[in-house]
């Protein structure tokens, strides 16, 4: 037999697979899953479908009924305390009689932050809690970045090819990738609360950045949710032909004043030293939208603008099979650095193949005592 952690471990872990169900349409909440079990039976399941509809909790006790009663719950997140769009959950399973609760991790929310643990304990249910809470928190990394900084988590997405260009010469990049990176990057999409591009990707690309041919059992939701799309164009130099200003989601983001119109939202934030959209400005802007986890799908300059910064959390880059020359555009716009002891130290945390091409994740170099469990 297994021993109590163990077991515990094992029906959190199940509770883990159900909260990436929500992964794409739970967005702006996290996603959260929750296992109800009943003498080493699995009475009931539930995740976050999407905002405003029934959280993991309530969907658990839902399936389970009368079986909650006495039953061990098991949430990734800790259960809400206070009545938003939908109940409380913490309530919830008080209500419904359960007798423990093992919670990976307490809600960086301020509105939370421990107190939907303090109702359950304040009703006599037993909590455990932390179990697995790295895990936790690499679900939704966006949802704790944005409440404990008041930024997103910030993806920068990227491609090149073998000797490290992203475009040819005259900016053509349609396309260097397979088909089957090109179905990837719409997770990508998918999970982000918004995405932000440069009028140049526009310009050279005409991309439409909208989210398809998912395959998920909520692809249909994830493609039909209308997600924000920041198009960085200080200047107002957007073409009125581009295909992006169809996306319903299209917003433009300036920072020098125009007296153009356009059909889409215009945002305005204060210059970077640059010049440009002042990106920072820009991600607190968003964090206030709620979005806790953003794509950037973007040329060399605003890619290397990011990274020169320091405002990305992650990299995730497409490496295609195949080398463009010495004269094809670099993957970014970045200065040249003099001493090696300057170099940026990154860590790669994950290496696959797409198709026929290579996907490496790459994140801010972290110590070990930050990635132990």
């Amino acid at each position: 037999m297994l021993n109590p952690e163990q077991t515990d471990a094992d029906y959190l872990a199940r509770a883990f697979v159900l909260a990436e169900y929500g992964r794409y349409t739970a967005h702006p909440n996290p996603c959260v899953g929750c296992v109800l079990v009943q003498q080493d039976n699995i009475v009931g399941e539930g995740y976050h479908v999407s905002a405003g509809s029934s959280h993991a909790e309530a969907n658990a006790l839902s399936q389970a009924g009368q079986r909650a009663k006495g039953a061990t719950a098991y949430v990734t997140l800790e259960p809400c305390s206070f009545h938003g769009r939908t109940p409380s959950c913490a309530h919830a399973l008080v209500t419904a009689g359960v007798s423990r609760v093992v919670v990976a991790t307490l809600d960086p929310d301020p509105r939370n932050a421990g107190a939907g643990c303090k109702v359950l304990e304040d009703a006599g249910i037993s909590v455990v809690t932390p179990l697995m809470e790295a895990s936790a928190k690499a679900i939704i990394p966006g949802h704790f970045k944005r409440h404990e900084t008041g930024m997103p988590y910030v993806r920068l997405k990227l491609a090149m090819s073998l000797d490290g260009k992203t475009a040819l010469a005259n900016g053509k990049s349609q396309w260097l990738t397979s088909e089957a990176a090109r179905l990837d990057v719409q997770r990508l999409r998918a999970r982000s609360a918004a995405i932000v591009t440069g009028v140049q990707s526009v310009i050279d690309d005409d991309p439409l950045l909208s989210v398809r041919n998912l395959r998920h059992r909520h692809a249909d939701l994830a493609c039909e949710l209308v997600k924000p799309v920041f198009i960085l164009d200080s200047h107002c130099r957007v073409p009125d032909t581009a295909k992006i200003l169809s996306n319903p989601g299209a917003q433009l983001v300036y920072c020098h004043p125009s007296s153009r119109k356009l059909p889409v939202p215009v945002i305005q934030v204060g210059a970077g030293d640059d010049g440009r959209v002042d990106l920072r400005e820009l991600l607190r802007v968003l964090g206030e939208q709620q979005c806790s986890e953003v794509l950037f799908e973007c040329g060399a300059t605003l890619a290397g603008s990011l990274v020169e910064q320091g405002l990305f959390d992650e990299l995730v880059i497409y490496m295609a099979p195949t080398f463009m020359g010495s004269d094809a555009r670099s993957l970014l716009n970045v200065p040249e650095i003099a001493k090696m002891e300057d170099l940026l130290q990154l860590r790669i945390a994950d290496v696959r193949i797409i198709g026929r091409d290579m996907r490496v994740t790459v994140v801010k170099d972290v110590d070990s005592s930050d990635i132990s469990e």
